[in-house]
Formats: C-alpha cells, structure tokens, sequence
C-alpha cells in the first residue's frame, strides 16, 4: 500500500501545500520563497529518500517565522497521514552525521506521541535565514509527525554546517525509523500492540 499523502494550510499569515510519498528515491521539488530554507528542505527530504512537492508562501515582509513553522507543521501532518497505522515499521532510528567540522546527533522514534528535544545552539543569520528557526521548524515538525525527536549538537562551529547536519542527521533517523520490516508487516512495533 501506497505511503503517501497531501496536506494544505490556509491560515492569515501563510499558505502551505505538501505532497509526500515516503517510499520514494529522493526526487524533491521545494519552493518557500526563503532561499536558505529550501536548501534544508531539499537536504533533509532528499537523504530521508521521500519523493516530495513543498510549496509555501508567506507574510516574510514581516519575518520568515510563520513561513517555516507553518511548513514544519504541514510537513509533520503528511508524514503522519502518510504513515497511517505504522504498522511494520522499525519505529526507531538514529544517525550521527558529519558536515566538515559540525557533527549532530538524531534520533527518532514513531512512537505516536509528540516530542521534541533539540539542542542546536545557534544565533544569528546564515545569509538571510534567522539561524535560530531551524530549531523551531524541527519542533514543529515532531509535534505534528507524532513523533520523539532527539537532535543534539555534539561539535560544530559554521552556522550552516550545524543545521546541515541536523537535516542530515534527521533524514537518515527518518529514513531507519520509515522502514518496513517484511516480517512484521502486519504488526504494530509496540507491546501496547498501539502507538500514541
């Protein structure tokens, strides 16, 4: 069965439509009207291996606030809906992953419950981009994926390098946790026999 979905918000401050297939091969076309942002974007839906549309517009005359928490939050819901009842799934993941001298941790689990601990210590501008919302966009996205999501900066000291991490980082995570187990197809990976 199919693992795909599309989600739409419509709110005062933003307009988001994703369309996601999660057993994809990374084919990504994203555009968000924040240059930096569609960069992370495409990095993280790319090595997570989903094939995905994201498209966003926002108030970015005011910041871009809205805009990439927005789409942390529809991104979250279509991974959700395309999840379905996550059965056979590996439920967890994780990935310690390099970019020049940044090294960030992810872990992931499908538990069904929204979490979020990121520890990405980050200020300032990476060219336009307020480097402090990529934290915002990855709570968003736990929270509406109804996933636990572990990332933690262990080295690193070029603003881009950290948050490029973190994508990669996620996206591997993702991308283990995703998986099917053909085995346990029909099962949910829980001794609740549920998640959430």
């Amino acid at each position: 069965m199919a693992r795909t979905a599309e989600v739409e918000r419509q709110t005062a401050e933003t307009q988001v439509r994703v369309k996601v297939n999660l057993d994809g091969t990374g084919k990504v076309q994203v555009d968000t009207g924040i240059g930096f942002f569609d960069h992370m974007l495409n990095t993280l839906l790319r090595h997570a291996w989903f094939d995905a549309t994201v498209w966003a517009r926002g108030d970015t005359h005011i910041d871009d606030h809205h805009t990439v928490e927005d789409t942390g939050i529809v991104l979250g819901q279509a991974i959700d809906k395309a999840l379905g009842e996550r059965k056979g799934v590996q439920r967890f993941g994780s990935a310690i992953v390099p970019m020049d001298e940044a090294l960030v941790l992810c872990s992931v689990d499908l538990s069904g419950r929204s979490n979020a601990f990121v520890e990405l210590p980050v200020e300032g501008k990476v060219g336009n981009f307020d480097a402090e919302l990529a934290p915002e966009f990855f709570r968003a996205l736990a929270t509406n994926a109804r996933i636990t999501l572990h990332i933690k900066l262990l080295s690193g000291e070029n603003k881009h390098h950290i948050i490029e991490a973190a994508c990669k980082a996620c996206a591997v995570a993702l991308r283990q946790a995703i998986a099917i187990v053909p085995h346990l197809a029909d099962q949910i990976p829980s001794t609740k026999e549920t998640l959430g």
